[in-house]
């Protein structure tokens, strides 16, 4: 059970109060449906991966606003979807940026560290016509795929694997920061790409055929293993990351397979990219 698998993680205890919610550490999460659904058999496995592999379903690694081999990736081969790993700082709405591709394709997206670096960063995402289709904290089936969608990177201030959290959530957060720390009226602009303990654990208790994450597993020398407990809790086949700017497929994890995305790197679903990246 995806609750057992989730015991003394982090340092937390998963405690199940009743069949919809469950006490993780100080974070209350309440399960999705999907996460009371039973596994899946394996020959279900088997054809789904196949099914994967046709998908046309695109990652993307970080853009910092230039946007050239996406566009002229998807004007080529015409996918059904991109997914952009974050680190998106698009220099005018997202939606005008990609213009010119969105009659062809859908984009959905992650954020990353910098796109809170500036106002104009974060407008220009979190204020574009493409704002619903942040991915951030949930699962949507995309193409016929379920992906997962993970921004931001964790932060001293509110929680830096191994270390326990210092806050669960941006409400905790709030109300500890002090009101001339707000930004907005919310949360300061710069903790709105740090990783939150509710959100993450939320996801936990999910299911999902791909992860989509800025920060990477453990497979890469500066990933974390939280990362490896999402995609094995979440029961993932894929997990793409961006962040550090490497156009790698790890080996093997056994049930899954990882692709760190370079800057401005597009991988297929099955791995295979057509663009690397700048070298």
């Amino acid at each position: 059970m995806i609750v057992e698998r989730l015991a003394h993680f982090g340092g937390c205890i998963a405690e199940p109060l009743d069949d919809e919610h469950v006490r993780i550490g100080p974070v209350l999460v309440r399960r999705s449906r999907q996460s009371l659904r039973q596994p899946r058999p394996s020959r279900e496995i088997i054809y789904f991966s196949q099914t994967m592999h046709d998908s046309k379903v695109f990652f993307c690694g970080d853009p910092h606003g230039e946007f050239g081999p996406l566009i002229e990736v998807v004007q080529q081969h015409r996918p059904e979807a991109v997914v952009i790993a974050g680190d998106i700082q698009a220099k005018r709405p997202l939606d005008q940026e990609l213009a010119s591709i969105l009659p062809l394709t859908d984009v959905w997206w992650i954020h990353g560290n910098h796109d809170t670096d500036s106002d104009e960063d974060y407008d220009n995402l979190f204020g574009s016509q493409l704002a619903d289709r942040n991915l951030h904290g949930r699962v949507v089936t995309v193409a016929g795929i379920r992906i997962a969608g993970l921004g931001g990177t964790f932060r001293d201030h509110v929680w830096m694997p191994p270390d326990a959290p210092l806050f669960t959530g941006e409400a905790e957060y709030l109300a500890q920061c002090g009101k001339g720390n707000y930004w907005r009226d919310g949360l300061p602009r710069r903790h709105r790409s740090s990783i939150f303990p509710a959100t993450f654990y939320s996801l936990m208790l999910q299911q999902a055929d791909v992860l989509v994450s800025h920060e990477a597993p453990a497979c890469h020398p500066h990933g974390f293993d939280e990362i490896d407990a999402l995609i094995e809790a979440m029961g993932v086949q894929r997990a793409f990351h961006g962040h550090h700017h490497q156009s790698i497929a790890y080996p093997s994890g056994g049930a899954y397979r990882a692709f760190g995305l370079g800057v401005r790197a597009v991988a297929t679903i099955a791995g295979d990219f057509l663009t690397s990246g700048p070298a």
